[in-house]
C-alpha cells in the first residue's frame, strides 16, 4: 500500500479557489508534475480537494478530450457554461462534463458567503473524438453508487475502462477493493489492509493498493478510482 494525505501537501489553486493536488499524472503535466503527488490510474489523471472562496468562482474556461467529474462535499456551486447552464450542485452531489472532440467551458461558483468543498478529478476517455455531454448524480445514503465508467452500451455513466465509485459504508462494514484502486477519504475513518499491513485512513488520506480490504471505523465516504 502506498499512502497520501492532503495535509502533507502545499496549497496551492487559482481565480476563487484553493487546493491540495493529490494526483497529478506525468503524462499530462510533464515537467510541471510535482514530485509529491501521485501518479494516475489507467485513465484517471488528476484529483484536487478545493475549497471555494466566499463567492468565489473558477472563472469560465474551456476544456477538450477531457472528462472532468466534480464531487460535492461541503457547501454548493452554481454551474455555468456550454453544458446544462444553470444547474446547481448540492453537498453530496456530483456532476460529470465530456468534452470529448467537441468540448465545453464552464465556470463553478460558490454562491454563498462561506466556503465550500468539492473534489475535482479527471479522466482521459477511451475513444477521442466523442460529442460532449454532462450527467448528474446524487449518490445513495450507504453502499455503491457508480459515477463513471462501465461498457459503452449502457447508459448510466459515461463509458470507459476506468471506473469511479462512491462507496458510504456505514460503522463496522467492510468492503473488499479487488481490482488496482486509487481511494481517497473525504468524510470518516477506515482501516485499510492487506496481508497484515494496516492502515488507518481518515479524511484527505489517499490509498493506493490492489486487492485491499477496508473497514469502517465511523461512518466513512470514499472516492474509489480502480482500473
Amino acid at each position: 500500500m502506498q499512502t497520501l494525505h492532503r495535509d502533507s501537501l502545499p496549497l496551492g489553486g487559482f481565480a476563487g479557489l484553493r487546493e491540495h493536488r493529490l494526483v497529478t499524472d506525468s503524462r499530462v503535466f510533464g515537467s510541471r508534475k510535482s514530485p509529491q503527488t501521485f501518479e494516475g490510474l489507467g485513465n484517471f489523471i488528476y484529483l484536487a480537494d478545493a475549497r471555494f472562496n466566499p463567492n468565489g468562482e473558477t472563472g469560465m474556461h474551456p476544456h477538450h478530450e477531457v472528462d472532468v467529474i466534480s464531487v460535492m462535499i461541503e457547501g454548493r456551486v452554481s454551474h455555468e457554461g456550454s453544458l446544462e447552464h444553470g444547474k446547481s450542485l448540492n453537498a453530496g452531489d456530483v456532476q460529470v462534463q465530456r468534452a470529448g472532440g467537441e468540448g465545453f467551458s464552464h465556470n463553478e461558483v460558490n454562491p454563498d458567503a462561506t466556503k465550500n468543498r468539492m473534489i475535482q478529478l479527471w479522466a482521459l476517455p477511451d475513444t477521442s473524438g466523442q460529442p460532449a455531454g454532462y450527467k448528474h448524480y446524487s449518490p445513495q445514503k450507504y453502499g455503491v453508487t457508480r459515477i463513471y465508467g462501465g461498457d459503452e452500451n449502457q447508459p448510466e455513466t459515461f463509458d470507459n475502462q476506468t471506473h469511479i465509485n462512491i462507496v458510504k459504508l456505514a460503522q463496522s462494514e467492510k468492503y473488499r477493493l479487488s481490482r488496482d484502486s486509487l481511494s481517497y477519504v473525504t468524510d470518516g475513518s477506515a482501516l485499510f489492509s492487506k496481508d497484515g499491513e494496516y492502515v488507518e485512513a481518515t479524511d484527505g488520506s489517499l490509498i493506493r493498493g490492489e486487492q485491499l480490504d477496508i473497514e469502517a471505523k465511523t461512518d466513512v465516504q470514499i472516492i474509489v478510482i480502480s482500473q
